[in-house]
């Protein structure tokens, strides 16, 4: 298995596909990731060279927030809601609908 980010991404899907398990990563940034990389079609990541699957290791790791670090942030800023006391604060706290 790949290893991206500190995530084992599943070698029989196309890289497409397979970028978005990496949390904070959707289609267009995976689009956007095989495009720098200069990954050309769509393969499988087990037809992927070595030299290709390194280029996307380093966008991903050098340019987008991903897995711990955003994960750490959307908490501390849902954390920073409830300490203030905020509408939106509160309902993090009761588990309600917060946007609506």
């Amino acid at each position: 298995m790949a290893r991206i980010a500190g995530i084992d991404i599943p070698e029989d899907k196309r890289i497409e596909v397979a970028l978005r398990k990496i949390y904070g990563i959707g289609p267009v940034l995976a689009l956007q990731v095989i495009q720098r990389a200069e990954v050309t079609g769509n393969p499988r990541i087990k037809e992927l060279s070595e030299t290709d699957l390194n280029r996307i290791r380093e966008i991903v790791d050098k340019e987008y927030k991903t897995e711990g670090d955003l994960r750490r942030d959307v908490n501390s800023n849902i954390r920073r809601l409830i300490d203030i006391g905020s509408y939106r604060g509160v309902r993090h706290r009761r588990g309600l609908p917060v946007r609506g």
